[in-house]
């Protein structure tokens, strides 16, 4: 009790003399200096507010304009044309001002309203400039001069220096694409995968769609388009990921990996401070907006950054129909769970940030804290990762009060949640690739228990220094992520650092007062509870089957020198190896943003297209070579038409998502609507955006290669594929499956990328398998 004593700032004590007032002056320092840093961020929130409602001019233009009119004044003008004299008229009376003083006053009031008007005419001009997307559509090295002139104003109109949100305003709304072109490009996308037969029943489906329910649905559509920010992000919350009532461990969390050859530090606490710190010194640039808002690489052009507002102190919390996502605005603490207990971990004082090597000390007092968990403490976590329903109805009935609310309240309300985990992973020992795919699967489910999964995101340390991180999915998806946990990991090792000895840097106030230990009243009701929702999840965990393999033969160097997109290289390189591993093609999802409209999210990119099967099924027959690298270059320049379309808001996929909630919300069945939604996608894809900041050059420091993340299989006879491009000569991959299923093989289907990879650069390339032979070292 000694430090709940210490918090207090001041104790009395009642006497027959009177009353005794104790003031602790320390005490009452700190509360101050907490309240003076809580008012700055007020004040900095003020500013940015003012700076981003004038954008894209800037405050001090208004002086500018002010100064302009009153100069003009002076030089008997009237640049108003009668309109500062119609002001003067309308003030009010009893103003006490001289005609000249008067007169001052409607300049002024005049030169702020026209400041305004031309505001509001910049930024109609940006987002009319931002609508504009045929720039994307043209031949690489063969930029039209409406192209150049369009990119010269939006760079001129953009401003020298704006805030991580300034763009929001002026970015356009997502379009809704007409119906008729949506069925004829969701009809050519199925095709390779329907014999005749089938494929004409689609097309009956879509024309007796489109004539009869389409277009009233389409109305509706563009009503929602008309009053709403985005017609699509909502509802894809909503119903894609607030309203599954599965675990969201495996099926909807994500996760990401440390760097591959490197561990910074193998002191597990002082991992822990850095990148606790990291972390925060990554809010801190959020809050006050001091982050470079995302653009796409090469060019001017900003993403929407809606999605970073909910990074932090963010927690999606279970309902009996449908989860919430709660949003708190600050948080000087993060959760911190170690050996089955919970702890809150301050890191502020006093207004200040602690030290790396302050959270290192504080880190190291919890990992040598001996006491065992409370009754039912342990594997409370698996709450999160079973069954969202059972998890509501507990939470309402005994987590709403008392000590396992408050101590419920520290973990949500938490900046985020870190895991102490007591086994060492990486790509170590004498088998590293089976350790990478564990390393895998620890970050994607762990025990089961050891993770929120609830929280925006869970960092997890290892006892070797590695680190990782879980994601959920619902507030932000993974490029937004991956810049954080970029950040993160950059900032770690080249900014903050480590002393010779493997400890972070920084003076350790002893001051300090320890970790706060949780207190749970757990009764057998949630005990069992737990122990069911363990149960599923752990079913769930025993099932999926991870692979992590970095493909070394070649990157994005030699692709790209064939004038290839890398990431359509992958995406047929994963077909020729789908094909070969089930002898058929598939519905295939690659994400794709929309992030150049506002508040916009992801699209699907149909990467299983007649040009790719027709390319596929080519080379299979072993036709001539020259005729399969000119089906080749067809498949790969459809597959960039699509991921273009899809990141233009001309996708076809949310498009017919939102068609089928609003046929939901009038009551109305849509066979065709019905079917679409209910194809499974047994290949889902996902690239890894990389070097999004820059914050260290990879070929000077070609060992902080990073593993990227991963996710689990979206079908239960699928697979899960996501990659990682690392700079010019590697490519990372994770693969996922279920072992319940046995058509699918996450090891082999792994190999049959690989192959498939080589396969296509020894078409593409003929020297290539020459130079690989006298290069053995290179595969192994």
């Amino acid at each position: 009790m000694a430090e709940a004593h210490q918090a207090v700032a001041f104790q009395f004590t009642i006497s027959p003399e009177g009353i005794n007032l104790h003031l602790s002056y320390q005490a009452l320092n700190q509360i101050y200096l907490s309240g003076l840093r809580s008012w700055k961020k007020r004040i900095s929130r003020i500013k940015n507010r003012i700076i981003k409602g004038v954008y894209p001019a800037s405050p001090s233009s208004w002086l500018f304009v002010a100064v302009a009119i009153l100069a003009t004044m002076y030089m008997q003008s009237d640049p108003s044309m009668g309109l500062i004299a119609k002001i003067r008229e309308h003030l009010p009376l009893s103003l006490s001002l001289s005609t000249q003083g008067q007169t001052m006053l409607s300049a002024l009031l005049f030169s702020t309203l026209l400041w305004l008007s031309l505001i509001l005419a910049l930024r109609f001009c940006l987002k009319l400039l931002l609508s504009y997307h045929r720039w994307m559509f043209e031949q690489h090295g063969c930029i039209s001069t409406k192209t150049k002139v369009w990119a010269t104003l939006v760079r001129l109109l953009s401003g020298s220096k704006p805030l991580l949100y300034s763009y929001q305003t002026s970015l356009p709304h997502l379009p809704v694409p007409p119906i008729k072109d949506t069925l004829e490009k969701y009809l050519e996308s199925v095709k390779p995968l329907h014999d005749a037969a089938g494929f004409q029943r689609m097309k009956r489906l879509a024309a007796e769609f489109e004539k009869s329910l389409g277009n009233r649905l389409q109305r509706y559509l563009k009503l929602k388009a008309l009053w709403a920010t985005n017609y699509v992000s909502d509802w894809w919350e909503e119903y894609v990921y607030l309203r599954s009532r599965s675990p969201i461990m495996v099926n909807s969390n994500y996760y990401g990996m440390d760097f591959l050859f490197v561990t910074p530090t193998a002191s597990q606490a002082a991992r822990a401070g850095n990148t606790i710190t990291a972390l925060f010194l990554y809010r801190r640039k959020v809050n006050r907006e001091e982050l470079n808002p995302s653009r796409i690489p090469g060019t001017v052009i900003p993403l929407c950054a809606a999605q970073c507002e909910r990074m932090f102190n963010t927690t999606r919390t279970p309902g009996e129909e449908t989860d919430v996502l709660q949003h708190w605005q600050d948080s000087e603490f993060v959760a911190v769970y170690h050996r089955g207990r919970f702890f809150r971990l301050w890191v502020y004082r006093a207004g200040r940030l602690l030290s790396p090597r302050e959270i290192q000390y504080q880190i190291q007092r919890i990992l040598d804290d001996p006491s065992p968990p409370s009754p039912g403490e342990e594997k409370l976590g698996a709450l999160t990762a079973g069954n969202r329903t059972p998890w509501a109805q507990v939470r309402k009935q005994f987590f709403s009060s008392g000590v396992n609310k408050r101590s419920l309240d520290c973990i949500e309300k938490a900046a985020f949640f870190v895991t102490l985990d007591d086994q060492e992973e990486g790509m170590m020992g004498e088998d590293p690739s089976v350790n990478l795919d564990r390393y895998a699967k620890s970050l994607l489910h762990g025990k089961c228990y050891d993770r929120w999964f609830d929280k925006s995101f869970s960092v997890v340390v290892y006892k070797n220094g590695k680190n990782g991180l879980n994601a959920e999915h619902s507030w932000a998806d993974a490029p937004i992520v991956s810049h954080l946990w970029e950040f993160t990991l950059a900032t770690d090792t080249f900014h903050l650092g480590y002393t010779p000895d493997g400890n972070c840097k920084g003076e350790i106030e002893r001051s300090l007062l320890p970790p706060q230990r949780l207190s749970w009243d757990i009764p057998l009701e949630v005990q069992t509870q737990v122990s069911e929702s363990l149960a599923v999840a752990q079913a769930l965990a025993d099932d999926v089957d991870c692979h992590v393999f970095p493909f070394r033969e070649f990157g994005k160097g030699r692709i790209k020198k064939m004038k290839i997109s890398p990431d359509s290289f992958v995406q047929l390189a994963l077909q020729l190896a789908y094909h070969r591993d089930k002898g058929t093609f598939c519905l295939t999802y690659e994400a794709s943003m929309t992030r150049l409209f506002r508040e916009g999210r992801t699209e699907t990119v149909r990467s299983c297209s007649n040009e790719s099967c027709a390319f596929v099924l080519a080379l299979e027959a072993g036709e001539d070579r020259e005729h399969c690298r000119k089906l080749f270059r067809k498949a790969s320049e459809k597959h960039q038409n699509l991921y273009r379309l899809a990141m233009t808001g001309s996708g076809i996929d949310r498009h017919l998502f939102c068609l089928y909630v609003v046929s939901k919300y009038l009551g109305v069945e849509s066979p065709f609507l019905k079917e679409v939604l209910s194809e499974p996608w047994r290949l889902s894809t996902s690239q890894t955006p990389v070097q999004q900041m820059e914050l260290f050059d990879l070929v000077n420091h070609p060992e902080f290669i990073s593993l990227g993340g991963g996710f689990g299989p979206v079908a239960d006879d699928g697979y899960g594929v996501s990659y990682i491009i690392m700079g010019e000569e590697m490519i990372n991959f994770h693969v996922s499956c279920k072992r319940s299923c046995t058509e699918t093989d996450s090891h082999k289907f792994g190999s049959q990328i690989s192959q498939a990879m080589m396969d296509l650069m020894s078409l593409l390339s003929p020297g290539f398998k020459e130079a690989t032979k006298a290069n053995p070292a290179k595969q192994s």
